[in-house]
């Protein structure tokens, strides 16, 4: 059913005239539209050293990690998040959304900028808590404001607001989420672009492209399933799979009674022929590792995640859950010329409709231009990993110790505990979330007491300058695997058991999410340069509710002496008045 319904958008039995509106299928939400704004090398409303926000710093000359600036602006940005019915595939349901936005605000700042963002939890039928992680930053000076709760702070209260304030320590590409259960699968997240110097020259930003595998079945439901006892249910598949929050859907599979309109509308990009366009790709999904091509088109790879790489050519992008890629594409075509942008699940995850259509539109096409000798890219990729690791070499070299202070092995295995619900294991620990204890705000207080709480899953690090973290997966299937506040290096990945091999040693890819394939190894190695608690987990979020997760904590003794904000412990005052008089349904790990 998949390939008919992407069939008849190819070949024409399907209209390309969107049936509904803008605001019918993604609300306030631009992307995705001609109304999509094109980005600048740089916001200007600030001083400009040297031509430039960062002033002379540079993608080769500039260590990322202890050369940031701090440009005194503060970026703000008020959310309200509150509930919606939109239908952004033409099945109308009650979505999760930021100023009625889907998928929510574009954040938008230069490196060493300070991002201030005022959430409002107006979510209501029903009431829920919420918490806000700003992806892939490494807060390195307020690692209160990473929005983990139970590990940070506690969830933001119905009825409540909390502010969080950063610093735009890295840039590129990114995205904000919900880390509370699995919400941002209901659609709480959106882009988050951060500027800085350019590895690769480029003449047009066309800014972010979210990718998204897509669920009718409201989250909670979802989870529900996920933790469940009937094992048939614990791996849901996405019923769509979206660009920049819109694709069509075959309603005649609805059987529900749901409102659902066939030819929603596609995603639309422009672009000038003989010019070299800036994408910034982002998975943003729940489960899908995705697949991202444009047909007749050539992409050059210049980032990883906040990493810019040495650039080089593909024609398929892999993007496990929370990465980002930026790709420079030239338009090679005629200016009246239209093609196929195509975004397709991987044959490792699981999909109803997997394959995501948009058009790209060369500057003198016409609007509603259906592409007729647009060709597929052939798929040589490996589905369930990314790239090489030779070929993902970072632009800005650095070199990690062959000899770490402490290395980590974790197995990762699966388990049905007593209660008939399967669980993920983490070296045999599964994870559950305090939501009235939060981790930071304990070990400030020189609580340790974390081998009482074994459901924590707290790996104190202490001292140790660098470590190694060997994750070795004894499951067949792939995990994303993020690790909060750093880029980590990465060693090696592989399928089976690591050799001790470190690919491209003397400068190995750094990043933030990584694909550990199934039955494989991966090997981390990280600067204990933040102190902090800091989550290392599957990005997959059905994974994390089910408690593949842990928490690394770096140097405990300087967390001792950290002076908090009172507003965080502000939300557990908060928090405590609400669950004191409503039963919170935690029902998954809680992240």
């Amino acid at each position: 059913m998949a390939g008919t319904l992407v069939t008849s958008l190819v070949t024409g039995a399907l209209s390309l005239n969107a049936s509904l509106s803008q605001n019918a299928t993604n609300g306030a939400s631009v992307l995705g539209t001609d109304q999509a704004p094109v980005l600048s090398a740089f916001l200007t409303s600030n001083p400009l050293p040297d031509g430039f926000p960062w002033g002379n710093r540079s993608a080769a000359g500039t260590n990322l990690y202890t050369g940031a600036p701090k440009t005194g602006v503060i970026r703000y940005y008020d959310f309200t998040v509150h509930r919606q019915v939109i239908a952004p595939d033409g099945y109308q349901k009650d979505a999760l959304v930021v100023n009625g936005q889907y998928p929510g605000p574009t954040i938008e700042a230069n490196w060493g900028d300070t991002i201030q963002v005022t959430v409002h939890n107006q979510i209501s039928g029903p009431e829920e808590g919420t918490a806000i992680h700003w992806h892939g930053l490494l807060q390195k000076t307020t690692p209160w404001y990473d929005g983990v709760p139970s590990v940070q702070q506690c969830p933001i209260a119905p009825g409540k607001s909390f502010t969080y304030s950063f610093q735009a320590d890295l840039y590129g590409t990114s995205w904000w989420h919900s880390h509370y259960s699995a919400q941002y699968a209901g659609g709480l997240h959106g882009p988050m672009i951060i500027h800085g110097p350019q590895n690769v020259p480029y003449d047009i930003d066309l800014g972010p492209v979210f990718i998204s595998d897509y669920y009718h079945t409201p989250y909670f439901t979802l989870v529900e399933d996920v933790v469940g006892t009937d094992l048939t249910k614990i791996v849901p598949f996405s019923d769509n799979n979206l660009i920049n929050g819109k694709m069509d859907f075959n309603c005649s599979l609805v059987t529900d009674g749901t409102p659902c309109h066939n030819n929603a509308g596609l995603s639309t990009f422009k672009f000038q022929s003989g010019k070299t366009h800036r994408l910034r790709l982002i998975n943003s999904g729940a489960e899908g590792i995705q697949k991202f091509s444009i047909d007749n088109h050539t992409m050059t790879v210049m980032a990883n995640d906040f990493v810019p790489i040495q650039p080089y050519e593909t024609n398929v992008v892999t993007l496990g859950i929370g990465q980002r890629t930026d790709v420079i594409v030239k338009a090679t075509g005629k200016p009246k010329d239209t093609y196929w942008m195509r975004s397709n699940i991987s044959s490792c995850s699981s999909s109803v409709q997997p394959n995501a259509l948009a058009i790209v539109h060369y500057e003198k096409a016409k609007k509603n231009a259906r592409p007729t000798n647009s060709v597929p890219v052939t798929d040589t990729s490996d589905p369930c990993q990314n790239d090489p690791l030779n070929d993902t070499v970072p632009f800005f070299p650095i070199t990690p110790t062959p000899t770490p202070e402490f290395t980590q092995v974790i197995n990762i295995t699966a388990t049905v505990n007593a209660t008939g619900s399967f669980v993920w294991l983490m070296n045999n620990q599964t994870f559950r979330a305090n939501y009235d204890n939060p981790l930071l705000l304990l070990a400030s207080e020189g609580n340790e007491s974390y081998p009482l709480d074994p459901e924590w899953n707290v790996y104190d690090f202490g001292d140790n300058q660098t470590i190694r973290i060997i994750l070795n997966n004894q499951f067949p299937v792939a995990h994303p695997i993020h690790l909060h506040g750093q880029n980590m290096f990465v060693l090696d990945v592989g399928v089976g058991e690591w050799d001790g091999t470190v690919a491209h040693a003397n400068n190995p890819q750094r990043r933030d999410v990584q694909l550990l394939p199934g039955n494989g190894y991966l090997v981390i190695q990280l600067v204990s340069d933040n102190p902090g608690v800091w989550p290392l987990h599957c990005h997959i979020a059905w994974h994390v509710s089910g408690g593949l997760y842990v928490n690394v904590m770096q140097k405990p003794n300087d967390v001792r002496q950290m002076q908090i904000p009172q507003v965080l412990a502000q939300t557990c005052t908060d928090w405590h008045a609400y669950s004191h008089h409503n039963v919170v349904d935690e029902i998954d790990s809680g992240l």
